[in-house]
């Protein structure tokens, strides 16, 4: 695990001009070198399956995994899990309605020398979740036993597919797929969505469908409903200035770095340097697979993902999830609470607020069953004393 002071780096890789459908606005990235010895395929599992994955002892990660990513280098008893809680006839021998399980090997697992399965995005996913997991350090009287024995298990966060974003569908099944391209940047109703970078144009072509299939943070799912289109950026020639096959050149060249600049641009907050925490999950020859955590500013956007780089550092294969705003908080809150061993007044000094600030915070951001229940009392009984009070 390494803290890294800089953004995502997307050397070798060109904005193409933007194309906008609706709230949804796609930027193709152009790699006129595409990588030769590293591809990706997909891998699809059945939509109705729940994929179980043992991560460690005594730990799994449970979501809905339409596919996987296999990247290469040179009658039966299946469990089922119920849908909810069913009334039934005693007498009624048929098996209760319910979705079948898949028991998967790890998030990302070595199915040859030269081939490699993980689970795209699930793979950040988990290392979000993973946060502070094991719960508070030191027994603490202020933290229940169950969070000092099992940590913040069950640890979820809900996420929507690509289906659910209003218009997304149109908009892959429309928008043009250029030659070189090699990736895309998504951005809903102009917020910074996904960012998906692949080694080849044919991995690309290929992988395009899988970006319906992914899951997407709810603040976007929120933004593609709220704002039902965004306006469009359009560069001009200036004709005026066109005398010459070479006056032509300049204007393009002109037109290219405007995108390039309006990409910047709207893309800052994932590609602006601050501290990210990067973590080697496999070597693979000369490429390592990592995944990475952003440093929680609650002022500032916050990514997740994974990406394959070769020995130089250049990206191959790049995949991000935006954060909401409350993933942000609860990720904040827990690197404060890791600083300083849990301790709640220390944390409290941290985060510039007393204990019953604190206190509260943990508990909108749905920690508060992890402390004792006469601490929530105390804190919210003399909450109502301050009110009381300012009457």
């Amino acid at each position: 695990m390494t803290a890294v002071p800089a953004g995502v780096d997307l050397s070798g890789l060109t904005a193409g001009p933007a194309q906008t459908w609706g709230a949804v606005r796609l930027v193709p990235l152009l790699r006129p070198a595409p990588i030769t010895d590293l591809r990706l395929h997909a891998r699809l599992y059945d939509p109705d399956e729940l994929s179980v994955v043992r991560t460690g002892p005594r730990t799994a990660y449970v979501s809905y995994v339409p596919h996987a990513f296999v990247a290469t280098w040179t009658d039966d008893a299946t469990p089922a899990a119920a849908y909810g809680t069913q009334l039934r006839d005693p007498a009624d021998t048929d098996p209760p309605a319910g979705i079948r399980l898949a028991f998967r090997r790890r998030l990302a697992r070595r199915e040859d020398r030269h081939r490699l399965r993980f689970l795209p995005l699930h793979l950040a996913l988990e290392g979000y979740l993973a946060l502070q997991f094991g719960g508070p350090p030191i027994a603490w009287q202020e933290w229940t036993r169950d969070a000092v024995t099992r940590g913040l298990s069950p640890r979820v966060e809900a996420s929507y597919t690509g289906t659910a974003i209003t218009g997304l569908d149109d908009a892959l099944r429309v928008f043009e797929i250029h030659p070189d391209q090699c990736g895309m940047v998504l951005y809903l109703a102009d917020a910074l969505a996904a960012t998906f970078v692949v080694p080849h144009p044919d991995d690309y072509r290929a992988l395009h469908p899988t970006l319906l299939r992914d899951f997407y943070g709810e603040q976007l799912f929120h933004y593609a409903h709220l704002y039902p289109a965004v306006p469009d950026f359009v560069s001009r020639l200036d004709d005026s200035r066109i005398a010459t096959v070479a006056h032509l050149r300049a204007q393009l060249a002109r037109v290219d770095a405007d995108w390039t600049a309006f990409h910047a641009v709207m893309a800052d907050g994932l590609l602006s340097a601050r501290r990210r925490t990067v973590t080697p999950v496999r070597r693979m020859g000369r490429f390592t697979l990592s995944r990475f955590l952003p440093d929680f500013d609650p002022d500032a956007e916050n990514h997740i993902g994974e990406a394959i780089t070769d020995e130089t550092g250049r990206t191959a294969y790049l995949r991000t999830y935006r954060l909401s705003a409350a993933q942000t908080r609860r990720g904040h809150l827990l690197s404060r609470l890791a600083a300083t061993d849990w301790d709640l007044d220390a944390t409290a000094v941290a985060l510039r607020t007393d204990r019953d600030g604190l206190v509260q915070r943990l508990d909108r951001a749905g920690f508060g069953h992890l402390l004792r229940p006469d601490i929530i009392d105390a804190c919210r009984r003399h909450a109502r004393e301050r009110r009381g009070r300012r009457r």
